[in-house]
């Protein structure tokens, strides 16, 4: 961000760029990838961090090779909609560790969320834990077939 307008600037927008791609690289790659020296290009980074734009770093794991490779996309309805009953269900469901995304959604369907599983037994595992969260009036499971693009990185073309 420019210290001035509190916007992203390009050089900013090229570091995040270069930090989704990498974020393991060194300081003084990700400082030549972006045209900067190290100096410069560390107080872009911690003024990212602060501002929270940068939240954390992480390793992406293959879930194939750990043995993980089933996807569930599972919706979620409830005839319930008061503050007390969607604690109990968010709390119920951050218990969860296989839950990897829940979003509360707009239209017919009240909750999305993306579970990764071992198989199909292992899936009803979870749902179990799920029903047990707080009263519900319909689950239901899609199962990917296929992955056909799955990414973590955030378009920043229009920025």
């Amino acid at each position: 961000m420019s210290a001035r307008s509190g916007k992203l600037d390009r050089l900013d927008i090229r570091i995040l760029d270069a930090l989704q791609e990498d974020a393991d690289r060194s300081l003084g790659e990700l400082s030549e990838a972006v045209g900067l020296s190290a100096n410069a290009c560390w107080k872009r980074v911690k003024r990212l961090e602060e501002a929270g734009i940068i939240e954390r770093r992480v390793a992406l794991l293959n879930r194939d090779r750990l043995g993980l490779g089933v996807t569930a996309l599972v919706s979620v309805s409830t005839s319930q909609h008061d503050e007390s009953w969607l604690q109990r269900f968010a709390e119920g469901v951050k218990l969860i560790p296989e839950v990897v995304e829940f979003y509360r959604m707009s239209g017919q369907i009240d909750y999305m969320l993306k579970i990764v599983c071992t198989d199909i037994s292992d899936y009803d595992r979870i749902y179990k834990k799920l029903i047990k969260a707080a009263p519900l009036s319909d689950v239901s499971a899609a199962f990917a077939m296929e992955q056909i693009k799955c990414t973590t990185r955030v378009p920043l073309d229009g920025l």
